[in-house]
């Protein structure tokens, strides 16, 4: 199976106007539609991203990956099928709610539900931030990546890759089990997190600037408790980010410039010095964890690890001043 990236996501929160707060004001996503209990929101030139309904819930209530076209739904749809999935194929009213031409939908080994689709609306307007953002990084490579929590993830991991094509991209064992897939060159689309119980960790959306993630910075840490992890910078996939938490009661990791692999050249490994290489102290583990993943961090930094930023044409400047230390550093590993 061929899946093309992280389309959208429903959300399900107990406070629309919350979300219309966090969504406009902190995170800069654009408020495309309101009824009495639902909000959409944009991120791009795709008609809707984000689907938020106040049904007193938390969490997500459905993730949507994109195929290549009707033939390719089709094609997922016998497959899913020849393996004894129950699947639906979505009403018209359905797909037009979540802005496509057409989906169906099935879940989980755990409950969690999926739904593939083809055909996402464009919208014929500019996509207007709710805050001055330059914008969310999106097109081939998705909305983002979506991370979830598992009671033991041997439960997921085949269904996501044996069945739906997911590859796995590296994996943690400290200080807590976390395994991450891809199935574009975005590092990770997808992962999960050993916690015992199922849910949502994050969701995870990346910036054109790096500004952008310090100034919603700056606005998290004006809103009382909502630093779900401090600014910090992984191991894995390079972003800068940080997370705040959501009325949903899961965070939204904000960050800014994330690797592009390779899929044909890539090796998984273990993340030998955990998932961050500063930063991120997460609020969220207990004193222990928090310890552990201290230490690794503090690891990383007496090992000597280091990774090149990840940047765009248009976003940088090259700097003079080079010195022979620097060059015979460059001409290393390529870790400086």
């Amino acid at each position: 199976m061929n899946l093309l990236s992280l389309g959208y996501v429903g959300i399900s929160t107990s406070s629309a106007t919350d979300w219309r707060d966090y969504g406009t004001g902190l995170l800069g996503l654009q408020l495309v539609d309101r009824s009495a209990r639902t909000l959409a929101f944009r991120m791009d030139d795709r008609s809707q991203r984000i689907h938020i309904e106040e049904d007193g819930g938390d969490g997500c209530r459905f993730f949507g990956w994109e195929v290549a076209d009707a033939a390719a739904l089709d094609a997922a749809g016998a497959e899913l099928e020849a393996r004894g999935i129950a699947v639906t194929r979505g009403s018209a009213a359905l797909a037009d709610q979540r802005r496509v031409a057409e989906l169906i939908s099935f879940h989980d080994p755990v409950g969690n539900r999926v739904e593939l689709f083809r055909g996402a609306e464009i919208a014929d307007t500019p996509f207007r931030p709710g805050r001055s953002i330059s914008g969310f990084r999106t097109g081939p490579l998705g909305m983002g990546h979506v991370v979830l929590t598992a009671e033991r993830i041997e439960e997921v991991m085949p269904f996501y890759q044996d069945i739906l094509g997911f590859r796995l991209s590296d994996y943690a064992l400290k200080p807590f089990k976390a395994y991450f897939f891809h199935v574009n060159p975005r590092h990770h689309s997808l992962a999960f997190v050993e916690t015992g119980r199922k849910g949502v960790h994050h969701l995870m959306m990346e910036l054109m600037s790096l500004d952008d993630v310090g100034q919603g910075y700056d606005l998290a840490q004006m809103r009382p408790d909502n630093i779900g992890a401090t600014l910090g910078r992984h191991t894995n996939d390079f972003m800068t980010s940080f997370y705040s938490w959501s009325p949903s009661r899961f965070m939204v990791e904000y960050g800014w410039g994330g690797r592009e692999i390779d899929s044909q050249s890539w090796r998984p490994e273990e993340l030998a010095h955990g998932p961050s290489l500063w930063g991120h102290d997460r609020t969220w583990l207990d004193e222990r964890g928090r310890a552990q993943a201290r230490d690794l961090r503090l690891g990383a930094a007496r090992d000597g690890l280091r990774q090149p930023v990840q940047v765009i044409d248009g976003n940088y400047n090259v700097m003079s001043g080079h010195c022979p230390w620097w060059d015979s550093l460059k001409g290393g590993s390529g870790s400086i």
